[in-house]
């Protein structure tokens, strides 16, 4: 099955840390659209590694419910470093909503916060943060390419197994419970 594939590329070389990405994609997200700038609902974060100056736009991805198994030890300058790669933690690099840390997550709920592309109706040409990068850091591409069918989690799904991850079963069920009996 052939799928239309949205990416969003991004050039390290490029990005000069303005944040332009973050504030565009957080207005977008507000409710009402642009009625605010929260940046904790921006689907795309600027890290800085400070030892290189160097800035890394990375977008909200996947939510996974364990803590990452990827922290490990890395040498750095013949240095054993503990969660760091090349002076940025290792979550720096990482798109994932997941228990062990507060980004992309929506702050007033808790829920996971992915990229969407700033889909919209009528469609936008390109993301928000595609548009607003003045230095072409980040650029927009759609291509095909063949898939295989995959089931998807809606995203009632997805926002349950985060609120079980954080307050257990028995307390949703509970609260589920409460709220239709109320209607």
């Amino acid at each position: 099955m052939k799928k239309k594939v949205k990416l969003i590329k991004i050039d390290l070389n490029k990005c000069m840390g303005c944040r332009a990405c973050e504030v565009a994609c957080a207005a977008f997200h507000s409710n009402p659209k642009y009625s605010s700038v929260n940046p904790t609902r921006s689907r795309i974060q600027v890290y800085r590694n400070e030892l290189k100056n160097v800035f890394v736009p990375v977008k909200a991805s996947f939510y996974t419910p364990a803590e990452c198994s990827g922290r490990h030890t890395y040498i750095v300058d013949e240095k054993a470093q503990s969660d760091y790669r090349d002076g940025m933690s290792v979550c720096s690099f990482c798109g994932a909503a997941c228990p062990s840390r507060d980004l992309f997550k929506e702050p007033d709920s808790g829920l996971p916060l992915k990229c969407d592309m700033c889909e919209d109706d009528p469609p936008l040409e390109e993301p928000m943060c595609v548009k607003w990068c003045l230095v072409d850091a980040l650029t927009y591409e759609e291509r095909e390419e063949e898939v295989e069918d995959e089931v998807k989690l809606e995203e009632l799904e997805i926002g349950l197994e985060s609120l079980i991850d954080k307050y257990g079963k028995d307390k949703v069920i509970d609260a589920i419970s409460r709220m239709s009996q109320k209607r």
